[in-house]
């Protein structure tokens, strides 16, 4: 039988400029010069450079060309996660979010630098100081109080950064348009006949959108002759946990008999939870009680039933976190992304 050996493996050097200079029979500075699109280059040679360029595999190091222009073409995002955090139990809404910032970078000429940060030893905020980006995008759970003080410490003033989620007001944020969406769910909930309305959340998260979103629930509920009443989370757990305990315990101190029947959660994730536990308790949605979250996330797309939601444009949301971050110089340093309502089968 004939034997087949493997080809010896020899190392390759990486190609340099001057290799490109010596192929195309120039100097390592026409080379530059040539790449660069410098003008006192005449076609011919540009050209001459170029075809050597290919025949030996060279690459331009733009990330360095950038930086000797003073112009990295990065910018760093920022996802801070609650302290005992994985990748797996990482609210998915802020996965999409961080899709559309990197897409609605790179429709802008950037490429993005991101980094997940939950633990004080991880905690970084100097991308812009280190030449690393031109900006910094922070997103993420507003539980992790320690992780926003740090950056809310350490923003630098000068417009370089912009927030999603942030529990401080000074800093500057893009928000979903919250009240707006919580004015939607209520007119839902109202228009399917509901008369005994909650809002499943809390009214003094460090979540400032949690009260926003309540506020324009409550106004528009009011404004049809109905109270609302709160069912209170327990921010300790995570968000499915607390949906599943809070809508448990009110059960456990009330009775099935005194469940609203149309509740509007605070996020998606509150009321995947909640679902989950009426589910297992026989009470069906919306039969009984109706359903309507907040966040748009996938995941409310094969909940039992499909979960009706308030959905931000994310897209929008992508490109408003870009340009707070870009337009620095802008005394407008808070942005609103539009909302829609999403109807499925929950409410």
């Amino acid at each position: 039988m004939e034997e087949h050996t493997a080809p010896e493996y020899v190392p390759t050097r990486r190609v340099t400029s001057f290799d490109v200079a010596d192929h195309a029979g120039v100097s390592q500075s026409t080379v530059s010069r040539a790449l660069s699109g410098s003008a006192v280059i005449t076609e011919a040679t540009r050209q001459r450079v170029l075809d050597a360029a290919r025949e030996l595999g060279y690459f331009v190091d733009e990330r360095a060309a950038r930086l000797r222009r003073g112009h990295s073409g990065t910018l760093a995002v920022v996802v801070i996660q609650r302290p005992r955090d994985t990748a797996g139990t990482i609210n998915p809404f802020y996965y999409t979010l961080l899709g559309s910032v990197c897409e609605a970078a790179s429709a802008r000429g950037f490429e993005t630098l991101v980094s997940f940060q939950r633990e004080p030893e991880q905690f970084f905020s100097h991308y812009v100081e280190r030449g690393q980006a031109e900006g910094m995008l922070v997103m993420g759970s507003s539980s992790n109080r320690e992780a926003w003080e740090f950056f809310c410490e350490n923003d630098r003033g000068d417009g370089r950064a912009a927030y999603w989620g942030s529990p401080f007001d000074q800093l500057g944020w893009v928000r979903s348009d919250n009240q707006l969406g919580g004015t939607l769910a209520a007119e839902r909930l109202l228009e399917r006949g509901c008369k005994r309305l909650a809002f499943l959340g809390s009214e003094t998260s460090h979540q400032a959108q949690f009260a926003e979103r309540c506020a324009g629930f409550r106004t528009k509920a009011n404004e049809a002759g109905v109270d609302i009443s709160v069912i209170e989370i327990d921010e300790r757990m995570n968000r499915e946990d607390q949906g599943a305990h809070a809508i448990a315990r009110f059960l456990s101190e009330n009775g099935e008999d005194a469940l609203p029947d149309g509740i509007f959660a605070a996020c998606d994730s509150l009321a995947l939870g909640a679902l989950d536990l009426l589910a297992e308790r026989g009470i069906p949605v919306p039969e009984r009680t109706a359903f309507v979250g907040f966040d748009g996330v996938s995941a409310g797309l094969h909940s039992h039933p499909p979960l009706t939601t308030i959905a931000p444009d994310f897209a929008s949301a992508g490109r408003a976190l870009i340009d707070t971050v870009l337009s620095h110089d802008d005394p407008a340093r808070t942005r609103r992304v539009p909302v829609e309502l999403i109807a499925r089968s929950s409410g």
